[in-house]
């Protein structure tokens, strides 16, 4: 089953990257030390929440694959395609600007925050790289996925056909009412195809990240992708959801990392 537990830690995990040499995990918001309106797993430390509350819940969260939270690597995420290879822990240095990481170090786990926007995990098991991706609507439009995959092929040589690809919880086309702004962002980006990711519910335009995002990573050749199709404003019990929750609510963490 895709979820799993260890005591009060409960985390998603996708079959597809069910591989010895790999470990990744969707840290859900439960088993956690954070109050409301964070309760209770939160990772995100600029959300209002008390610092030493955010590195105990970061610690706890690492023990769910079994690793040490000094190995992590994250970053700024600003909604772009900017990408960033990971090759040592970042261990306090400088905090990048970025929503695309790659490695290919079994030190480094790749860590991103998530409260809405699409996870996604990427792995190439024949030249044992990894990457993950931070893709809203923005980073969606701006191509997010389609730069990590470029990214690991230039970087390591990997062949999209190569990859098994995980998209995780995020929020779903039933609740992701968007303005004309959105929409002609994503007709830009999809151009005729745009229409297959917006559906019309009472007058309301509503995208599916799930699909847009699969489209993306279909374009540049990748054939296993996995959808999880949770939706987090569905799932308060077990996501953060900006849309679901108001303006104050924590973020949930998406690691990988390569087995040593």
């Amino acid at each position: 089953m895709p979820f799993q537990q260890i005591g009060p830690l409960r985390f998603y995990q996708f079959e597809t990257l069910s591989h010895p040499g790999l470990n990744h995990a969707i840290v859900t918001r439960q088993g956690g030390v954070s109050p409301n309106p964070w309760f209770s797993l939160n990772i995100g430390g600029n959300v209002g929440d008390e610092s030493t509350r955010v590195r105990e819940n970061l610690k706890r969260a690492c023990t769910v694959i079994g690793r040490d939270p000094d190995s992590i690597y994250d970053v700024w995420q600003v909604h772009s395609s900017r990408v960033v290879r990971a090759e040592i822990p970042r261990m306090g240095g400088e905090l990048i600007k970025a929503d695309v990481l790659i490695s290919n170090d079994p030190s480094v786990t790749l860590l991103m925050r998530f409260a809405d926007c699409v996870p996604i995990f990427l792995y190439d098991p024949v030249h044992r790289a990894i990457g993950l991706v931070h893709s809203g609507w923005l980073g969606t439009a701006r191509g997010a996925p389609v730069a990590g995959v470029r990214a690991m092929v230039e970087a390591f040589g990997t062949r999209p056909e190569d990859l098994c690809v995980g998209i995780g919880p995020a929020i779903g086309p039933d609740h992701y009412p968007i303005g004309s702004e959105v929409v002609g962002c994503m007709r830009d980006a999809f151009g005729s195809n745009a229409d297959n990711h917006l559906q019309i519910h009472d007058g309301e335009i509503y995208l599916n990240l799930w699909s847009a995002n699969r489209e993306m990573l279909e374009g540049e050749g990748v054939r296993s992708i996995e959808v999880a199709e949770l939706c987090t404003a569905c799932h308060l019990e077990d996501w953060y959801s900006h849309r679901g929750e108001g303006q104050i609510t924590g973020r949930f963490g998406a690691m990988i990392a390569l087995n040593i």
